[in-house]
């Protein structure tokens, strides 16, 4: 299971904009910094993450070992944590935009909080494995039913690289007619940091939104961008039958433990 991926679970709508290193390490998929794009509102969230030290002198004083690794987790001790408020809430475009100062140069993994993916390995490490391949930037993909395409920004592709594997050559964000493919994006990206330079001057579309999927589009015909079917069983949390069917099913793995 992605860690990242069970915050997205716990807080709801949040977008996170992940900073990593593209190398060969196992822990989070090689992150080493997590970036919170939040609001005032979310305080909880840094709050969850920032160290409880009298609940861990209290666990130590009790000798409950098993709850104090479960709260200091080891898996963090190399990962840092950054908060970036996003004063207006202008889009998923202007919200990876926040972050530009502190991804600076580097290839850069978007995890929506909306959608749970739970695998092994995770979406994020497949992505990033297709992006070290073949050097490019990467978009998870799913296969949705013609009457929920519109829900979703969907990618063109003429040339498949391999049976999951496509090259893309279009997005289209929330298309009300006439979808270019059943392929559409699923929550998970792996994008260059050349995707700022689109974002910087870009105008509001969908919804009168700065859309990530437009920044994409312009990329495209100036650099690679490829799209993965990933492994894995996905989960709407951004619908509230999505959400109650990803809690279910957390559940039943904590009660088969």
């Amino acid at each position: 299971m992605e860690l990242v991926q069970i915050m997205d679970e716990v807080f709801g709508k949040l977008n996170i904009s992940t900073k990593i290193k593209l190398n060969n390490r196992k822990i989070l998929a090689g992150i080493t910094e997590i970036i919170f794009i939040t609001n005032h509102t979310k305080r909880s969230i840094e709050d969850h993450f920032n160290q409880n030290y009298e609940l861990e002198k209290k666990l130590v004083q009790l000798g409950n070992n098993d709850a104090l690794k479960k709260i200091n987790r080891d898996i963090f001790k190399e990962v840092t944590f950054t908060y970036v408020n996003q004063i207006n809430q202008k889009g998923l475009g202007d919200a990876v935009l926040q972050a530009r100062h502190l991804i600076e140069e580097e290839a850069f993994a978007i995890l929506l909080a909306d959608d749970l993916i739970i695998n092994d390995p995770s979406a994020t490490q497949q992505l990033i494995d297709i992006a070290i391949e073949n050097e490019s930037s990467v978009l998870g993909l799913n296969r949705v039913p013609q009457n929920d395409l519109d829900k979703y920004g969907v990618v063109a592709s003429s040339k498949a690289l391999s049976d999951k594997l496509y090259c893309l050559e279009d997005i289209v964000e929330k298309p009300l007619k006439n979808p270019p493919s059943d392929m559409a994006v699923f929550g998970r990206y792996i994008l260059s940091h050349n995707i700022f330079k689109y974002l910087e001057n870009l105008k509001p579309g969908f919804g009168g939104e700065i859309q990530l999927t437009d920044a994409i589009k312009l990329m495209l015909k100036d650099y690679p961008v490829a799209g993965y079917l990933y492994d894995g069983h996905k989960f709407d949390c951004g619908s509230k039958v999505g959400y109650v069917k990803a809690i279910q099913h957390l559940s039943s793995q904590i009660l088969d433990d």
